[in-house]
């Protein structure tokens, strides 16, 4: 992780882990097979990132669920920001693959509701948001 310093990589953590969070507690679901779908779907990350990701326990923004989904777009705004910085060739393929962890979480339980969607909606919005 020497690219990255700690802070970088806590926010990296926050930002990709707290997607999948925000997008598995948006609706009542199987919240196993979401998670496991999500963990599944990091895959996708470079294994630079990927190393990042399992560096440490991932920490949530604490508060209400609007200061946990506050502080998990902001997180996900400055990665974008950070890989831009560090490694500019992850920051192009980074929005594309937390997107598509947050649509495997949506779908693990075999459908996609509106609450997952507008989720999924706000995550993209954040990513693009630079």
């Amino acid at each position: 992780m020497s690219e990255y310093t700690e802070e970088e990589g806590r926010t990296l953590r926050t930002a990709v882990f707290g997607a999948m969070v925000l997008v598995s507690t948006a609706e009542p679901g199987a919240l196993d097979e979401e998670s496991y779908a999500g963990i599944r779907a990091m895959a996708s990350f470079s294994p630079r990132l990927r190393e990042v990701l399992g560096a440490d326990r991932p920490e949530l923004p604490e508060g209400s669920t609007e200061d946990v989904e506050t502080g998990v777009l902001e997180a996900l705004r400055r990665s974008v920001g950070i890989l831009e910085t560090r490694t500019p060739e992850e920051a192009a393929a980074f929005p594309a693959v937390v997107l598509a962890v947050c649509e495997e979480v949506a779908a693990a339980d075999g459908r996609v509701g509106e609450a997952e969607d507008a989720v999924v909606e706000k995550v993209r919005m954040a990513l693009a948001a630079r």
